[in-house]
């Protein structure tokens, strides 16, 4: 049987809203603002979820985690991601690489990112040099200028 490699993009984007805690990646940045969402909106968990649900052409992290469903109010997106690691497991997909960009103005993230990049191979059983994490701003343009939201962009092969 021919071992098929394919690839998978992943988008989200959540605005920062006072009162909430930011959390990226599982890690969790000291701001005074945080993103909005249903679950814990923790977007670049959710773009990687995404990305590999399109690589493995099985749906999207809405379908799979709608926020209808309350079971996922506040929930730890880490769940949903340790969730699509085993679903793809179930179709005997193999994941290869995983490179994230985070897309913000502000909190300046360039000191968490190691943080970030080391907590994504426990979550999906990668060694250190299959997953990338890195931050970028958006030269004060965009939804994400003057600290309005963050953007994330996934890319992965399976």
């Amino acid at each position: 049987m021919k071992k098929l490699i394919r690839v998978g993009h992943g988008f989200d984007a959540h605005r920062l809203v006072e009162g909430q805690v930011l959390v990226l990646g599982g890690v969790e940045i000291p701001h005074h603002q945080g993103l909005h969402g249903h679950s814990d909106a923790d977007v670049l968990i959710h773009a990687i979820c995404d990305a590999l649900l399109g690589a493995s052409a099985l749906g999207d992290i809405g379908t799979l985690f709608p926020d209808t469903d309350d079971r996922n109010r506040n929930r730890n997106s880490r769940e949903f991601l340790v969730e699509v690691y085993r679903l793809l497991q179930s179709h005997a997909m193999e994941i290869v690489n995983v490179d994230v960009t985070l897309v913000a103005q502000e909190p300046t993230l360039a000191p968490f990112v190691a943080t970030m990049r080391s907590k994504l191979p426990s979550d999906l059983e990668l060694d250190q040099s299959s997953g990338n994490v890195h931050a970028n701003t958006s030269d004060g343009r965009g939804f994400t200028c003057g600290g309005g939201g963050l953007g994330v962009n996934a890319v992965v092969i399976v």
